[in-house]
């Protein structure tokens, strides 16, 4: 199948290699001249885990272009995966997408038939709105077009995409079109079926079971994607908020979610006490299907109060540093992660930035070590003027991290922090303060090697 896809984010670059590998004929769109400088030299512009890998398999197959007029009048299916940045009331920006579906809607043939599908997360309603963009465009052609439009969206992990793109839970259309539903269900096939040979870096999992395709309107499509990842976020926030009480009453919260965990209703996944959640999707989600509410005039105080709890637990890790030293101003502070999440480079929205912002306000000295995110960290931070960078020193090398620190804040569970020889840690710093934000330490085994441990919802 011809494919074109517009937009190589995460979604769109992850989507594109995907079908690439699947044998689709693919060839993907991006303005961003500094993308497409690297993906024409086989670059990846994206980290993530297994990617490089599968675009050098595919490289050769796949085209990238700048103009989607070079790519869409001979495709069959056209990917919307452009971004939705937040507007400043929280509400998804829809700008790109629509403009995207003008610019397919210019190039179209008038004797073909199309199917436009929107795969970016969008508010509930945008479908609609993308068909009547297209239909202005071909009114102003003066031509009758045949696009059938769907919604499809992504449940995506960052750190683990290409296992959920190759294997996934489900594959949700929202449509209104039989034509569209079809085309779609021949798309995903190899999926769907399991057909495809694996790639060897991401072997079928043995305990995997096919995948169903659920077909539903284009409003319920969009809304799945957003009451996913909103429940997932309460989820997260519950066991934080937990976390909390748990301290008050001296329970150890890794122990209460273990046991409400293996209650099959309720299951052992996103119950991890810790620093909540960041990235693109929670906080950008949340808000957005709280605008949506706001505009139908409708309360979600329990998404609201997720939210609450969640950016409470930044504010709460400080005031675990500042009550164990005492005082922040001239303590020096190594901070371990600063991506919001393992096995990405992605800091948008990530819990390291705002504890890094409270702690040089409060008059800290903070030395930050992350192995992959450090270059974005820095330029997200360098934005903000208030920021002392005299007070704000990036480490490369984390064994250099702990001299001299009055404490060690641990952010981002890192695997290879998993192995740090915590006994010479502690003898290297001025005060053995460990802070694990992520309760990835042994209490026991921290405080054997010297160190003052705290962790989050634990005696």
């Amino acid at each position: 199948m011809k494919i074109a896809i517009i937009g190589t984010g995460y979604v769109g670059l992850t989507t594109a290699v995907v079908l690439a590998y699947l044998n689709h004929d693919v060839a993907a769109v991006d303005k961003d001249e500094s993308k497409l400088t690297l993906l024409h030299e086989g670059k990846s512009p994206i980290h993530e885990p297994g990617i490089q890998n599968l675009l050098d398999e595919v490289w050769h197959t796949i085209r990238f272009t700048p103009s989607a007029s070079e790519v869409v009048p001979e495709a069959e299916l056209i990917l919307i995966a452009v971004g939705t940045p937040p507007k400043q009331n929280g509400e998804a920006d829809t700008r790109h997408v629509e403009q995207a579906a003008g610019e397919v809607a210019e190039v179209c043939l008038p004797d073909r038939h199309y199917t436009l599908v929107v795969k970016s997360t969008v508010p509930i309603g945008t479908n609609q709105r993308v068909v009547e963009v297209v239909e202005d465009v071909f009114s102003a052609r003066g031509i009758r077009g045949n696009v059938s439009v769907a919604s499809n969206p992504e449940f995506l992990q960052e750190g683990l995409a290409l296992q959920g793109a190759f294997y996934p839970d489900r594959i949700v259309v929202g449509a209104n079109s039989d034509a569209a539903i079809d085309t779609l269900r021949r798309l995903y096939q190899p999926i769907l079926e399991q057909t495809f040979d694996p790639p060897s870096e991401f072997p079928r999992p043995s305990t995997y079971h096919l995948p169903p395709l659920m077909t539903t309107d284009p409003n319920s499509a969009e809304m799945i994607k957003y009451a996913a990842n909103t429940f997932l976020s309460l989820k997260i926030s519950f066991i934080n908020e937990i976390a909390g009480l748990c301290e008050e009453v001296g329970a150890d919260v890794t122990e209460v979610a273990r046991g409400i965990g293996l209650d099959a209703r309720i299951g052992q996944q996103f119950l991890r006490a810790g620093l909540g959640w960041g990235g693109s999707c929670y906080p950008k989600d949340t808000a957005a299907l709280l605008g949506v509410a706001a505009q139908s005039g409708y309360e979600m105080p329990i998404t609201e109060a997720a939210r609450t709890v969640n950016f409470r637990q930044r504010e709460r890790i400080v005031e675990k540093v500042r009550d164990t030293l005492g005082t922040l101003k001239g303590k020096t502070i190594g901070v371990l992660g600063l991506a919001f999440k393992p096995n990405t480079d992605d800091v948008r929205e990530a819990p390291a930035l705002d504890i890094i912002r409270e702690l040089l306000a409060e008059g800290s000295i903070v030395h930050a070590h992350d192995p992959i995110a450090i270059a974005n960290a820095r330029q997200v931070l360098n934005e903000n003027d208030e920021i002392d960078n005299n007070r704000l020193r990036f480490i490369e090398d984390v064994d250099e991290l702990s001299y001299d620190t009055d404490a060690l804040l641990l952010v981002t569970e890192w695997e290879s922090y998993h192995k740090l020889e915590l006994r010479r840690i502690a003898k290297q710093m001025k005060t053995p303060v460990l802070i694990d934000g992520r309760n990835i330490y042994s209490p026991e085994e921290a405080r054997a090697a010297g160190f003052h441990y705290i962790g989050v919802g634990r005696t």
